[in-house]
């Protein structure tokens, strides 16, 4: 098999994100489609980076899927475990409202969707074996069969050398139960190398303890992470290392069109730089540039940006 320097697991799903800016949803009648879902963002922003990217996903088996899939093979992801859902199963589908760049909203179409029923059959653990980094989401956490796709996929990269990535990507829609969401997600960031997300997820990763940045990352640094991010937003982002440094990264200044997209923009951005064995501080910078050109624009994986869109915003702020 190919070597691959990322394979991303979890959902792959459809976005419509409306046209008629500063209006609400109710009165909005025009949507652009697009590919979405965090784990498919993060694989077409970092195969338009020019990593050699796969992804582990489920998606309906209609035009949806179809559009699913297509669109990432343009993107240069390899889609070779993509399964089709045959049971019936849809592809999940996001809606999106701009009303201003200080109120977005999305509402997700989540049941019984496919993503969550991809299973531990759909996909051959040698194909984990075969990248440098496996990237997994919160999301695939919520429900059963996913859950535990994640958790071997994650044990088949641990057994192999190979670096897991793990995005908090909270999003409430599909948990069951309130008590689930630290106990599923604190088990797969114990066992991840690196671990990004917001302060917000952080703290739903941590049972809402409301514990400190120093307080999170010393937990996590007595299991297997060796870099944490969290991510606070206009305020920048702070990244940790086992050996006890803090790095900070500030957020670019950009006019903001919405604020969707934003963290698996900055994933893709601080995982391209990383591979590239560029310092955590740059790769802080690659992430917030990503994150400023994508939330500029109207597309979240459309928006992706190129490196050289990145070099040229992070040239233009530090010049």
């Amino acid at each position: 098999m190919t070597k691959l320097d990322l394979i991303t697991l979890g959902r792959a799903a459809v976005d419509f994100n409306a046209n008629e800016i500063n209006r609400p949803m109710e009165e909005t009648m025009t949507f652009t489609k697009y590919v979405g879902g965090s784990p498919a963002n993060v694989a077409i922003g970092t195969a338009k980076l020019g990593l050699n990217v796969g992804m582990i996903s489920r998606v309906s088996s209609d035009q949806h899927g179809n559009f699913v899939v297509d669109y990432m093979d343009r993107a240069g992801v390899d889609t070779k475990y993509f399964k089709r859902d045959t049971e019936g199963r849809k592809t999940g589908l996001t809606f999106t409202e701009i009303k201003s760049p200080e109120e977005c909203s999305i509402l997700m179409y989540r049941d019984n969707v496919a993503d969550l029923y991809l299973s531990v059959d759909d996909f051959d653990d040698d194909y984990i074996t075969t990248a440098d980094s496996l990237l997994v989401s919160g999301t695939a956490l919520s429900q059963s069969p996913s859950r535990e796709a994640v958790f071997h996929a994650v044990d088949v990269a641990k057994r192999h050398g190979v670096e897991v990535i793990f995005e908090l990507d909270y999003r409430p829609y599909t948990w069951k139960r309130e008590e689930e969401k630290s106990i599923y997600m604190m088990e797969i960031a114990k066992k991840a190398d690196i671990v990004l997300g917001t302060r917000d997820e952080f703290d739903v990763l941590e049972g809402d303890k409301g514990l400190s940045d120093d307080e999170s990352v010393k937990h996590l640094f007595n299991h297997s992470p060796k870099l944490i991010v969290i991510k606070h937003g206009v305020k920048g982002s702070k990244a940790f290392t086992r050996e006890g440094e803090m790095i900070e990264g500030k957020a670019y200044k950009t006019e903001v069109l919405k604020t969707f997209g934003a963290g698996d923009s900055f994933a893709s951005g601080f995982i391209y730089a990383m591979k590239k064995e560029k310092s955590i501080e740059d790769a802080l910078k690659y992430g917030s540039a990503a994150a400023s050109i994508v939330v500029s624009k109207h597309s979240s994986s459309e928006a992706m940006p190129t490196v050289s869109e990145i070099e040229e915003l992070i040239k233009t702020h530090e010049g």
